[in-house]
Order: C-alpha cells, then sequence, then structure tokens
C-alpha cells in the first residue's frame, strides 16, 4: 500500500449546497481541497479520534471526529472504497473505520444529542438526521419550542429556513431545581452556533476608512470572531470564517494600495452580492494603533504576532491586524513586471478600466467588478487583436467550466512580458499553434498594423473567380472560330425555313438538337475581378539640378541647432525638434523677419539658376503643365470645329456606303427561288429626285410554292 490514498469527485456539504474537490489521506494529514474556492482543510493525523462509514445521498461518506471536538463528512465515495480505506486508517492511524446505519423509518420522535459541532436526532439509538450547529443564524425559543434560523446559501437549489422542535416540560421537581428544558436547549445550540453578536468592546477601530466596494466610507470594527463595517447606510458583520484570502496589492501610481478580502459567502445588500471587500490606502497615511486589551492578553491570543501598541502605515495596521484574526496569509504580487515597470497591467474588463495583477498561482482585476482566477480553474488563454485598434489586444481567459474573461485595451508593449508570463506558468496558449506557425522574428508581430500575414478569405475567392473567367474567354475564343455569324442582310438558301414545304420532321428535330447544344455551350455568369492597382512610377530626381530653397523656420533651425545641443547636452534629434519648434513658436514677428526676408532671397536666386540651368539644356525640356492645358485646350478647339462642320458629309457617305437595307423575316418567304431572289433586295426601289427611300416587298403568290 502506498503513503496516500487520494480521491477526486468528494463532495462537502456547505449551508445547503454540495462542493466538490479532492480528499487526500496522507501519514502526516488529511487534506481536502474545494475545487470551486480553492479552500483547504487540513486534519492532523495525530488528532483524528473516530471514523464512521456511513450510506449517504451520494454513495457512501466518511465521518471523521478529531480530538479537539470537530467533526468533518465528505461523500462520494464507492462500496469499494471501504476495505482499502478502512487498512490504510489501522496501519496508519492506528484508527478502526466502523460501519453506521441511519434511520431511515421517518419517525419525528427521538432524542437530541450535542456532540461537539452537530445536533443529532436519534431514533432507536440511530441517527436519523445531524444539524451542523455553525449553519444556526438565530435561535428562539416559545413555551414548549424552539425553533433555528439558518444562513442562507444563495448557490443552493433548495434552503432550508427554519427548523422547530417541541421539548416536553420536565418534572415539576426538576424545574424548581433548575433552569427549563427549553433554556437548556437553547443554551446548547448558542454555545456552538454561528450568531453574531456584537457584545463587549471592540480589539480595535479603524475609522474611515475609504471602501471601493461596497462603495463608501466605513469605520472598521475589530472583534474577536467578526469583523464589524459600519457605514453611514450599511452595516455589515462578516465573521473570520468566511475569510477565503487577503490580497495586498501597489496601486500602478505606486501612491496607493488596494487591501482586498475574499469572501464566501458573500455580503448582501438587496439583490447585490459583494464576493470581495476591497479598501484603498494612500501610502504617506500612518497611524498609531493601541488595542484595547492587556500585553498579557495580547501575547496569550495572537502569539506574538501582535502588540499592544504598533505604528505606521495605515495599510500596514490593517493587513497586520487582518492576519493575526483570521489567521490567513496575505498574498502580494510577485516577480512580474509591465511594461512601464509596475506589477499590474491597465486593460477594461465589462466597460470599466482596471488593473490586472498577475500573481504567482492566478490572476486578479481590480476593481469593478472585482475578479480572481486560480491557475488550477483556468483551462486555457488567449492573446486576440484589440477590436477597435490595432495599438492594443485582448487578453481572454477560459476556465474549466466554459466561462470566458475577456479583458480589452492592453497596449500592445505588454505582449511580449505577458506572454513569458503565461508561459512560465505552463498555462495553455490558444493561438500558439498559429504564432510558430508563421515563424515571426519578434513577439509583437502578431500585433503589426499590416493585414498580410492574415489570410483574406475574399482575397483569395476574387483569384479564383479571375482564373475561371480567364479560361472561360480562351475557350469562347477558340470556339468563335467555327460559330457562324448572324448577319440580317445576308440568307442561307440551303436552310430549310419555317413555312418551306420541303422542311422535313428531322429538320426540326436537327434544329432541337442545335439549340440544346448552344444552351450548354453559354457560359454561366461570372463574377467581376477586382483589378489590382499598378503602383505610380516615380520620376528619377535630376542630380544636375539647383536644390530648392529653405523656409525662414529651417534657416534659422541651421542657425540655432548648435546652440540648443549646447544648452541640452546629451538630446537626441527629436527632442530638438521639438525643442526648436517651441522656441520659433515663441519668437516675435521682429525677429522673424530677417528670416524671412533671407528664405525670399534664396528663393530669387534659386528660380535665377534653374532659368540658367534650363537655358543650359539641363533637366527635361518637356513643357510645364500649365503649358501642356494650354496647349490641350487649342486642340479641343480645333476637334470640335471640325466635328460641327464635317459632321454631316460624314453621316451623308455612311448612307450612301452601307445603303439603306433593311432586314426582312423569312415569313414572308415561300419558296426556294423567291427567298434568294428576296435575299438581294428585290423589293427595294429607289425614286430619282427624291430624298426619301421607300421600300415595298411583294407578297408571294400562293401558286409559286405547291406543285
Amino acid at each position: 500500500m502506498g503513503d496516500t490514498l487520494e480521491f477526486s469527485d468528494i463532495y462537502q456539504e456547505v449551508k445547503g449546497s454540495w462542493n466538490d474537490g479532492r480528499l487526500r489521506f496522507g501519514r502526516q494529514s488529511v487534506v481536502y481541497k474545494s475545487s470551486k474556492t480553492g479552500k483547504v482543510d487540513s486534519i492532523p493525523a495525530a488528532e483524528l479520534s473516530q471514523a464512521q462509514w456511513r450510506r449517504v445521498c451520494l454513495g457512501q461518506g466518511i465521518k471523521l471526529t478529531t480530538s479537539t471536538g470537530h467533526i468533518y463528512k465528505y461523500d462520494g465515495f464507492r462500496d469499494t472504497d471501504f476495505e482499502k480505506i478502512s487498512e490504510y486508517f489501522k496501519a496508519h492511524y492506528k484508527v478502526e473505520l466502523s460501519e453506521k446505519e441511519l434511520c431511515v423509518k421517518g419517525w419525528n420522535w427521538g432524542t437530541t444529542k450535542f456532540s461537539g459541532p452537530l445536533l443529532s436526532f436519534e431514533v432507536s439509538d440511530s441517527p436519523a438526521f445531524e444539524i451542523p450547529l455553525a449553519s444556526v443564524s438565530q435561535c428562539a425559543t416559545g413555551k414548549n419550542e424552539v425553533t433555528l434560523e439558518f444562513h442562507q446559501n444563495d448557490e443552493a437549489e433548495v434552503s432550508l429556513m427554519e427548523v422547530r422542535f417541541y421539548v416536553p416540560p420536565g418534572d415539576t421537581a426538576t424545574t424548581e431545581e433548575g433552569p427549563e428544558p427549553v433554556e437548556v436547549f437553547r443554551d446548547s445550540v448558542l454555545s456552538k452556533a454561528d450568531v453574531i453578536q456584537a457584545t463587549g468592546d471592540a480589539v480595535c477601530i479603524f475609522k474611515e476608512l475609504q471602501c471601493l466596494t461596497p462603495r463608501g466610507r466605513y469605520d472598521i470594527r475589530i472583534y474577536p470572531s467578526f469583523l464589524h463595517l459600519h457605514g453611514k447606510t450599511f452595516d455589515y458583520k462578516i465573521p473570520y470564517s468566511t475569510v477565503l484570502r487577503l490580497f495586498l496589492l501597489p496601486h500602478k501610481d505606486q501612491r496607493q494600495m488596494f487591501f482586498m478580502i475574499s469572501l464566501d459567502p458573500p455580503i448582501k445588500q438587496g439583490q447585490t452580492r459583494y464576493h470581495f471587500l476591497i479598501l484603498l490606502f494612500s501610502k504617506e497615511e500612518d497611524l498609531s494603533l493601541s488595542l484595547n486589551m492587556t500585553e498579557e492578553e495580547v501575547e496569550k491570543r495572537y502569539g506574538g504576532k501582535l502588540s499592544k501598541n504598533m505604528s505606521g502605515s495605515l495599510y500596514e495596521m490593517v493587513g497586520r491586524v487582518m492576519k493575526a484574526l483570521v489567521n490567513r496569509k496575505i498574498t502580494v504580487p510577485g516577480n512580474f513586471l509591465g511594461h512601464s515597470g509596475t506589477q499590474c497591467i491597465t486593460c477594461s474588463y465589462k466597460a470599466s478600466s482596471g488593473l490586472l495583477y498577475p500573481l504567482e498561482r492566478g490572476f486578479v482585476y481590480i476593481h469593478k467588478p472585482p475578479v480572481h482566477l486560480r491557475f488550477e480553474e483556468v483551462s486555457c488563454v488567449n492573446f486576440a487583436r484589440g477590436t477597435t485598434t490595432t495599438r492594443s489586444f485582448d487578453f481572454e481567459i477560459e476556465t474549466k467550466q466554459g466561462t470566458q474573461f475577456t479583458f480589452s485595451s492592453i497596449e500592445r508593449e505588454e505582449y511580449g512580458k505577458l506572454f513569458d508570463f503565461v508561459t512560465a506558468k505552463k498555462l495553455s496558449i490558444k493561438n500558439r499553434g498559429f504564432k510558430e506557425k508563421k515563424g515571426i522574428k519578434g513577439k509583437d508581430d502578431m500585433l503589426e498594423d499590416s493585414d498580410e500575414d492574415q489570410h483574406d478569405a475574399y482575397l483569395e475567392r476574387m483569384k479564383e473567380e479571375g482564373k475561371i473567367r480567364e479560361e472561360a474567354n480562351d475557350s469562347d475564343d477558340s470556339d468563335g472560330e467555327s460559330d457562324e455569324s448572324f448577319n440580317p442582310g445576308e440568307e442561307e438558301d440551303d436552310i430549310a425555313e419555317e413555312y418551306d414545304s420541303k422542311a422535313s420532321a428531322s429538320d426540326s428535330s436537327a434544329e432541337e438538337g442545335d439549340s440544346d447544344r448552344e444552351k450548354k455551350k453559354r457560359p454561366a455568369k461570372k463574377a467581376k475581378v477586382v483589378k489590382e492597382r499598378k503602383p505610380r512610377k516615380k520620376k528619377p530626381k535630376d542630380s544636375g539640378a539647383p536644390k530648392r530653397p529653405m523656409s525662414a523656420y529651417f534657416l534659422w533651425l541651421n542657425a540655432s541647432r548648435e546652440s540648443i545641443k549646447a544648452e541640452h547636452p546629451g538630446i537626441s534629434i527629436t527632442e530638438i525638434s521639438k525643442r526648436a519648434g517651441e522656441m520659433w513658436r515663441e519668437l516675435g514677428k521682429e525677429q522673424k523677419v530677417e528670416w524671412d526676408g533671407k528664405a525670399e532671397e534664396a528663393k530669387k536666386d534659386y528660380e535665377v539658376a534653374m532659368r540658367e540651368y534650363r537655358e543650359s539644356g539641363g533637366g527635361s525640356s518637356a513643357p510645364s503643365k500649365k503649358e501642356r492645358k494650354k496647349k490641350g485646350g487649342k486642340r479641343d478647339e480645333k476637334n470640335k470645329k471640325g466635328t460641327s462642320g464635317g459632321g454631316r458629309e460624314r453621316e451623308r457617305e455612311r448612307e450612301r456606303t452601307t445603303g439603306n437595307d433593311s432586314f426582312k423575316s423569312r415569313e414572308f418567304i415561300s419558296s426556294e427561288e423567291s427567298s434568294s431572289e428576296s435575299d438581294r433586295g428585290k423589293g427595294k426601289r429607289k425614286r430619282k429626285g427624291s430624298d426619301e427611300e421607300e421600300v415595298a416587298s411583294t407578297p408571294p403568290s400562293s401558286d409559286s410554292g405547291s406543285d
């Protein structure tokens, strides 16, 4: 048998809801870790005094009792696990795992027994049900009744509100000597119940602390068993047993500190639930604190973690007191440093800006709404492009339950640091394969402005359609040589027409076949191809031409550059330009007149030099743009005049050459002889001396076409 036994999918009942987790039996301790909250319960092996194996609603369960009076119950085991666990308990814990049957008779009359933090209702010496007294929020009594009210759990589908017990009155002699049985029952419940009563003085008080969630300023009163937030509108009492974790995180401005308290179950304000309590402190604010206890009591209760008189920064005092009373460690940022040198990243979550802290075991987002994601519950992460601009990116975290958290608007410079951090923590990156296939040079290349590295489906489709169109055009050109052209003025004699008596049925069938072939030959409609624009060719510069003159500002800058460098040693080129621009704007008009005059002189010298350069044959002798426009306008005027005068003569020449042959329908042809003659234009007559032309067609006689 090994040193440890581990079981997954083991459930623990917490205020009416089942939380799953992992249970491990070790030689030194029994450890249970909740999958939902990550809370760890550790039971030292030396404190185990009793173990019971019972049949419960989720299969088989184990009930462990310690020598200190604590009871732990875990469900979800199988029947075959009994022998393995029993042998392990005997070998390592020296405790026998006994089987215990529960009463399922359904009787409501029995006896109650208080064993540690449990109230057991037994029928015939067999437990029917057990009530954890830590879930009791209030206990009220009547004449012979005791009513137990319970804390509500928002995540439980069905909640138990209250249970009433009828306590029969005792004998008269007994009641005269001692208290009533109802009062004894109530006192036994309240001794172990989680009933918050602000009795006695607070250990210490922190006044007017700025709270981000819930928003406002609150006085925090520290009691031995709970924390009391007192505000102008709302009051909250937070038991230390509901505190899961403590965080102390620096603000990005390095002048403030966040102190975050994780709560389960959360505090309520109407329908709003606050899973985190976030306080904001200034680093410059100091405090001298004196505890409302004697030095002996402080030493006995907190074992050197606190002292009666303390002084220091306000956030340090609050953290020190909370750490001692809650008995939990304070989580601070690890070795992560962002691009700006801080331990957090500025981003947005659900349309509100905040700070994301990569910690050693998870991510924390502050502050609206606060988010804490442990690495254990993270399935994968993803680096995505920003939706609005390429200067930022989105960081997506997907949990094992399928929930996705998107932190957007992260500066592109933070990508390298965050990617290295996620890789070092061995988190699964969703788009890692795509990044490696591209073979990028740097880590920021994924976020470049150009879209050339991404697959453009639209461009690929346009290219495919362009290839199809080119192939179709080639096939049309090859088929066009054998196709017969359609000329309205020319008819073929050997074709049997519709009203031809010699036309046979086979001809009609042949025509149908030809028409079918023509339909098949018709190419389908092609999509338009997007033509790529060719880059414009720039004209080469003439190296022999005179240089263009500088403006007044650049003449002044060349004269003042050395003086600026002398005043600011080690200044960069960009800083020189910025400083020079500011100095030029501060110059008055009188000082700028001198440089404007120099710029005018330089311009005149340039014009003279350019004129001499062109006269000597240098540069291009092509006319300027203005001259080209003038010449082009003259040509257009000549073309207009030519077209207006000679337009009528050209139209008359076209009429003479082409004639005015009208197309004759084949419906008027009755025989082969008449059709051949009519095709040559027999029905046309021209009248001399008249500009109008009349076209007369002689209808074919019915006798000529019949034998």
